[in-house]
Order: C-alpha cells, then sequence, then structure tokens
C-alpha cells in the first residue's frame, strides 16, 4: 500500500461520488444545455453571493480567465512572492495576458493592506505599468497551508476600491480555510470581484474548478475560457462530482485539519526536523537539520512506501487528504517516531 501525502489532488472519488457521476444527466455544455453543469455552477454562485459561474477543468485556467477579465496587456498585477499564479501556472500571466507582476514579499505569502498601497504604480506616470488588479491566495500553498486574517483582506477590498483596482482570490483551497476560520462563502463573495474555487483538492473530486463573479465582470468569461481551450461537451459528469462533494465532503476537512497538526506534533519533536511551520490546515512544510539529507530522507521515507514532496533547500511538504485514513496516518506517525 502506497500512502501518498504528496499533495490533496491525488484522491480517488468514493464509491458514492461514482453513483452520483453515473447518474448524472448530462447535455452539450458548450450550447449550455447540460443541465448538471448549470446546476453545479447556480449552486455556488449563490454560494457566495454573486450572479454567475463558470465551471473550469482546472483551477490554472479559471485563475488565468480571471486574470484575463481584470487587465488589458501591459498591466500589472499585485501578489505575494509566493503567489500560484506566478510561481506554479507556467507563466500564463505574461504568456495569456501579457501582464506582469508586482510580488510584494509577504509573511507565509500573505501581506497587508499597506503593503499594497507602496506596490501600486502610479496611474499617470506613463513610464510604469498600469496596475489594475491585486491577487491573493487563500489558504496560501507555498505559505503552508496558511490563512488570511479576513479584516485584512476587507482593508486591502478599501485600497482596491480608492484605487480603482480589480481583487481576485486564487481560491483553490478556500474551503479548508473556510472551515478553519469558521467563515462564509458569503463573507468573500462581498470581498472579492472575481473567486477561483477548487473541487479536486480537499474535496475529493476527480476534476474542476469554478470562477465565480457578477455579470459585468464575467460577461466574457465563456469566450476567453474557450480561448484557453476549456470548453468541454458532456462535463456534466464532472459536475456532479463537485455536487456530490459540496454536499459531503466540506465538514469533514477538520479530519484532514487534525492529522495534520498531529503530524506536526510528532515532526516537531522528531531528532531530524529543524523547524515545522505553524500548521493551520492541511499542509505540513518542515525543515530537516545535518541528520538528513533531502533526498536521503525522501528515500527512507519511499522505501517505506510513503509519499511526500521535497521543496528544496532541506524542506519538505506533505498535504492530507480524503484518502489519507487513520490507518494510513497512525503509520506514518510510527515512521516519523522511529527515524
Amino acid at each position: 500500500m502506497i500512502i501518498d501525502l504528496r499533495s490533496d489532488t491525488v484522491t480517488q472519488p468514493t464509491t458514492e461520488m461514482m453513483e452520483a457521476i453515473m447518474q448524472a444527466k448530462v447535455g452539450d455544455d458548450v450550447y449550455k444545455e447540460d443541465e448538471t453543469i448549470n446546476a453545479l455552477e447556480e449552486k455556488i454562485a449563490q454560494q457566495f453571493g454573486k450572479s454567475h459561474a463558470l465551471f473550469f477543468p482546472s483551477g490554472t485556467m479559471a485563475n488565468q480567465t480571471a486574470i484575463k477579465l481584470h487587465t488589458n496587456p501591459g498591466d500589472q498585477v499585485i501578489c505575494d512572492k509566493y503567489a500560484h499564479i506566478y510561481n506554479y501556472e507556467g507563466g500564463g500571466a505574461s504568456f495569456n495576458s501579457g501582464v506582469s507582476c508586482k510580488l510584494i514579499d509577504g509573511h507565509r505569502g500573505m501581506f497587508t493592506a499597506q503593503q499594497v498601497l507602496e506596490a501600486i504604480n502610479p496611474p499617470d506616470f506613463y513610464h510604469s505599468p498600469l496596475t489594475t488588479l491585486v491577487e491573493i491566495e487563500n489558504t496560501t500553498n507555498k505559505g503552508g497551508g496558511a490563512c488570511w486574517d479576513f479584516n485584512e483582506i476587507l482593508k486591502i477590498k478599501q485600497v482596491c476600491n480608492d484605487h480603482k483596482l480589480g481583487f481576485h482570490l486564487d481560491g483553490a483551497r478556500l474551503w479548508n480555510a473556510l472551515v478553519a476560520k469558521n467563515e462564509t462563502t458569503k463573507q468573500y463573495g462581498e470581498a472579492f470581484d472575481t473567486i477561483s474555487v477548487c473541487l479536486s483538492k480537499g474535496l475529493g473530486c476527480p476534476i474542476g474548478s469554478v470562477l465565480v463573479g457578477d455579470e459585468q465582470m464575467m460577461q466574457h468569461a465563456i469566450r476567453i475560457r474557450k480561448i484557453l481551450g476549456g470548453g468541454m461537451r458532456q462535463a456534466g459528469f464532472l459536475a456532479a462530482a463537485g455536487l456530490y462533494a459540496l454536499e459531503h465532503n466540506i465538514d469533514r476537512l477538520t479530519e484532514d485539519h487534525k492529522k495534520a497538526k498531529e503530524l506536526g506534533i510528532a515532526l516537531s519533536n522528531a531528532s531530524f526536523t529543524k523547524k515545522v511551520e505553524p500548521i493551520e490546515t492541511n499542509i505540513v512544510i518542515f525543515e530537516l537539520n545535518k541528520k538528513y539529507t533531502e533526498n536521503t530522507f525522501l528515500k527512507l521515507l519511499s522505501d517505506k512506501n510513503i509519499k511526500i514532496i521535497g521543496m528544496g533547500s532541506n524542506k519538505l511538504r506533505l498535504v492530507t487528504h480524503l484518502d489519507y485514513d487513520d490507518y494510513q496516518h497512525f503509520k506514518v506517525l510510527d515512521v516519523i517516531n522511529s527515524l
């Protein structure tokens, strides 16, 4: 048995989710005739208090569409140096939208409203790119699953309003943040112009992300999705998995968070660990001391059928998820305690 803690994207659909997939009523979504896709989009739009939602095959495509909706070529996006749109989307911001990124040196992938204010280029100084969008990520991937302070988000929203900037949320793991912080989708819908949410990470779906926004912002989203190759036909089979996950797999995220914190305690007490980053949700990032090199440690775990991710510089990451059950958890804890 392989215990895969590389990411929460490695999950397999449950038997119940597969039953929902097989029972889906589908049509041609390019003609907007897939009733299961329509139902998922309507449900998520309502959850966030937005008028429109659009299903995408990936979070990267949803984020890239949002960037293109908010910007013109030559513009600049403010984001954190750890941002997924900058580090892990293949240079898509520049390739697809012709924009650059002004990187903020935040804390664990998060920054302040004051830092945003200082990063805005003067709109009347034509030598600089025009700042048009602020983007944040919640939870932060490279920040170790950290959750934003919602009060700071509201302060950033005010800066965006004052300077006529768009405000986009990469909510790939927003469900984790909502559960951990006891916050609501409506709160986030009111704060952001556009939000992408992922169904294939913590919620355990095989594929899918959704972009939400109001009509004025989203009227061109379907065209951009088509340009990027995201128009799908009988995609309701995928949407059925999303509808099932929204009903059954959100509250259980507390189990993933609990296991992550228990792994963090074990790692903090281990002889090979130099540091464990604070743990709020389902991501654990830790740094090795001189007892093991990164490659040696990964090999030790691999020999015991445990997979995790190396991040370089002796930092490693593991992510708890739907398929990481109690038996696997106790085995990993035993291995950590034995090394």
